[in-house]
């Protein structure tokens, strides 16, 4: 995991058939400013010598903060330094825990069904009307269907996938079934289960890992993790927790300022970015990120995921009553 203090961008040129070609390249250092435009100049470097030779790569890369970062570290403003747990503000100003080896996996609830799902019940609808279509043998009754099968396979497919929901019990115990069956096939795991607005968080108290260890893919495989998310866990080889609340669910109109909130911020502009968050911390103070509901598992704690959880549980406000957004 690596959230730099320092960035920098350079580029690189070089003539081909009397056009310049130019390459720019992020560099990024926790020391000084300097060693981060070295490092962007000596990336931009490689980068160009690897199109000399016929190398496949884009010329410039995306400024993104986190999600779909591919090649840099996460790009942030820290917050706060929890000895190796940091505390970095988003894109759109929340604040999160980043850990290179304390297991969080976020389990958003399904509103709507798979495309897997949409398709099998197409495909039901479609076969029926084949069916219907070959023994009245007729073509007319037989293109009706299949048109009636495509237009109305969406709608049945969301009302079929709702009574499964109310079948199970609901979302959230669907996902809690979905972690139950897991743990018994892995009865030395635990987790610490928190309610998110938006589904389940699921802590991993009994040991530390990687983010690239097979045990951690096939835990959010079988949890229904993001896969966004999970992804995103491997490139940058931490996992994440949000701790503060979304500002559109607190009503804050206004997006991070300014915009589109990549860290860091020109000089003569982080006055904005300041205002922004004096009034979003103002109003996050009345709001929790997740509520804790329950221990599942062996019970298991190790020393080292302790403090982890202790950090996020304060920082979220799991156990303090307030709403979560």
């Amino acid at each position: 995991m690596i959230v730099p203090q320092y960035w920098a961008e350079a580029r690189a040129q070089y003539r081909r058939n009397g056009k310049h070609i130019t390459v720019r390249r992020f560099g990024w250092s926790d020391v000084s400013q300097a060693e981060a435009q070295a490092h962007a100049e000596q990336r931009a470097q490689e980068a160009l010598d690897g199109l000399r030779d016929g190398e496949k790569l884009a010329r410039r890369e995306p400024k993104v903060p986190y999600n779909g970062a591919e090649g840099v570290p996460i790009r942030e403003e820290i917050v706060a330094r929890h000895d190796d747990v940091l505390i970095t503000r988003n894109s759109y100003g929340a604040r999160c825990l980043n850990s290179a080896d304390v297991l969080f996996a976020d389990i958003d609830f399904a509103q709507q069904p798979s495309l897997r799902f949409a398709i099998g019940v197409f495909a039901t609808l479609a076969a029926l009307g084949l069916l219907a279509g070959w023994l009245t043998h007729s073509v007319l009754l037989l293109a009706g269907l299949l048109l009636v099968a495509l237009f109305a396979s969406g709608l049945l497919a969301g009302r079929v996938h709702r009574l499964y929901l109310d079948w199970q019990g609901g979302a959230a115990a669907l996902a809690r079934q979905r972690i139950l069956r897991f743990l018994e096939r892995h009865p030395d795991w635990s987790f610490r289960l928190y309610r998110t607005p938006a589904g389940l968080r699921a802590l991993a108290t009994h040991r530390t890992f990687v983010a690239d260890d097979p045990a951690v893919a096939q835990c959010f495989s079988a949890l229904g993790v993001d896969p966004l998310y999970a992804r995103m866990c491997q490139r940058q080889q931490c996992f994440r927790a949000r701790l503060s609340a979304k500002p559109w669910r607190m009503g804050l109109a206004h997006h991070l300022k300014p915009r589109p909130g990549v860290w860091p911020v020109a000089p003569e502009r982080l006055h904005m970015r300041r205002d922004w968050v004096e009034r979003y911390e103002a109003a996050a103070r009345g709001y929790a990120a997740c509520s804790f509901l329950e221990v599942l598992g062996s019970g298991v704690v190790a020393p080292e995921v302790a403090r982890v959880q202790w950090l996020h549980d304060e920082l979220s406000g799991a156990a303090s009553g307030r709403p979560i957004a």
